[in-house]
């Protein structure tokens, strides 16, 4: 049982499983929204179990594609695989077994979320080589958290709406405004291995303006989400909360300072999407819907 224990703690700092707080959020307030309030257990639970397959096994497969980058690299050389921790079979089966785990908990969910779920993966598993061949690496990063809220209201309902698409795409600008930072830490990395990304091709200083534009946008979007679903004033004040967490986001990484950049890429953006969460089911409980958005 302690064999077990130490190497389960192992996979779920393989997979940054902390990291969920990005993209869980939103996929829950998405859940909630569609369900008019709190959805029946068995298909909340089959959600959850969806989102957390899915994820682990992109940062699993991430881990195995980028493995020699990742023993060069400086601030990466002490993961997993470059240590030696864990073998790449371990992690190939992992990444097998929590795909097959999101298949399995898709066609318990309803016909469509099933039959998506392939692409999915292809979207989710693609973005691991993105970076060997375009500096839009950040956009596909974004694309593959915003398939979460999305794919969260097809379980729900079974069918597409505009309000579900409004919340992934700002999910996807999202994402991407904040890779872009974090990615900063690896610019001078990527030009020596020849990977792609915004800092690496157009330098600190415009990979920020582009994160800061991101974000920008990001805020409309999640205005468009805010109009589409008929929300009220508890998430437009959460909309404003994100307004400013945002902006401190850019206060504090600066081209000549990226020593805060751990600090805005998790703790900011964690408050930003358990925040809208929040503000989002205070809104339901408060204003509950009559007719569920489209």
């Amino acid at each position: 049982m302690r064999a077990f224990l130490a190497k389960t703690r192992l996979f779920l700092e393989l997979i940054r499983f902390s990291h969920t707080v990005f993209a869980l959020p939103f996929a829950l307030l998405s859940v909630f929204l569609a369900a008019q309030g709190f959805p029946p257990p068995r298909r909340l639970a089959w959600i959850l179990v969806a989102m957390v397959a899915a994820r682990s096994a992109a940062m699993a497969f991430n881990r195995l594609a980028d493995e020699v980058f990742d023993a060069a690299n400086p601030r990466t050389v002490q993961r997993h695989l470059p240590r030696g921790i864990l073998r790449r079979g371990e992690v190939g089966l992992f990444t097998l077994g929590s795909a097959a785990l999101f298949v399995t908990a898709a066609s318990f969910l309803n016909p469509l979320t099933f039959a998506l779920a392939p692409l999915a993966l292809v979207v989710i598993l693609g973005y691991s080589y993105s970076k060997r061949f375009t500096c839009f690496s950040h956009l596909w990063l974004g694309l593959a958290l915003a398939l979460a809220p999305v794919g969260a209201w097809i379980a729900v309902t079974g069918s597409f709406a505009a309000t579900p698409v409004w919340l992934g795409l700002a999910v996807l600008l999202w994402t991407a405004g904040f890779d872009i930072l974090y990615a900063c830490q690896d610019r001078e990395f990527d030009l020596r291995a020849g990977l792609h990304s915004i800092p690496a091709r157009l330098g600190i200083r415009g990979a920020l303006r582009i994160s800061a534009a991101l974000h920008v946008l990001t805020l409309l979007a999640l205005a468009a989400f805010l109009l589409s679903a008929q929300r009220h004033a508890p998430s437009w004040i959460g909309l404003a909360g994100v307004s400013a967490l945002l902006l401190h986001e850019h206060r504090i990484v600066r081209p000549d300072d990226l020593q805060r950049v751990q600090t805005a890429f998790f703790t900011l953006n964690a408050w930003i999407s358990f925040g809208m969460l929040a503000a989002g089911l205070l809104d339901l409980w408060l204003f509950p819907p009559a007719i569920a958005s489209s």
